[in-house]
């Protein structure tokens, strides 16, 4: 009894790992318009999407969430090749944020601050799926969020902790811990 139980755990993970490997998200089309774009820090190529889609007017404001206190707006317009100007103007640095349940906590506070009412996340095809869930329990309610996955190359290990965590992490929310 406890063998087939056992299975059917391991069988039930095996079949969601695959679903969540195959359905991937993609990057989301370039003319769909959001009030802001929230990018957390940690992963190759968010950045410039996020930049990318600010400087084609896809919305107002990008927030880079997680960066580290000592990094400045001028620091990031070097490294990303974007003029010191459009930092001024349209990006915020979140450096409060640790992770991505406090990324999502930061960009609820800067939306509700902004009055927004749609988001698009900007973030690693592999990280939509926990940063939009986490980001979607912090935000108030009747704000849109909308994904925009980065393809990116990441390890088996990489994949396997974050479907585990994306699975424990629901579980938690499901039962009303941590809201």
């Amino acid at each position: 009894m406890i063998r087939r139980l056992v299975g059917l755990v391991l069988l039930a993970w095996v079949l969601g790992f695959a679903v969540f490997m195959l359905t991937l998200p993609p990057p989301l089309d370039a003319a769909t318009t959001t009030d802001a774009i929230m990018v957390p820090t940690g992963g190759p190529g968010r950045i410039d999407r996020g930049l990318d889609l600010l400087r084609a007017h896809q919305a107002r404001r990008l927030l880079v969430t997680g960066v580290a206190p000592d990094v400045r707006a001028i620091d990031l317009a070097r490294r990303y090749h974007v003029s010191p100007a459009l930092f001024a103007c349209c990006v915020d640095l979140g450096a409060e944020a640790v992770d991505t349940r406090s990324n999502a906590e930061e960009t609820a506070r800067w939306v509700r601050v902004h009055g927004y009412r749609s988001v698009r996340l900007v973030t690693s095809d592999w990280h939509v799926r926990r940063a939009r869930m986490e980001l979607v329990a912090a935000l108030q309610p009747g704000v849109l969020v909308i994904v925009d996955g980065v393809p990116g190359e990441a390890r088996l290990g990489l994949l396997v902790n974050e479907y585990d965590k994306l699975l424990l992490r629901r579980v938690a929310l499901w039962m009303g811990f941590g809201r």
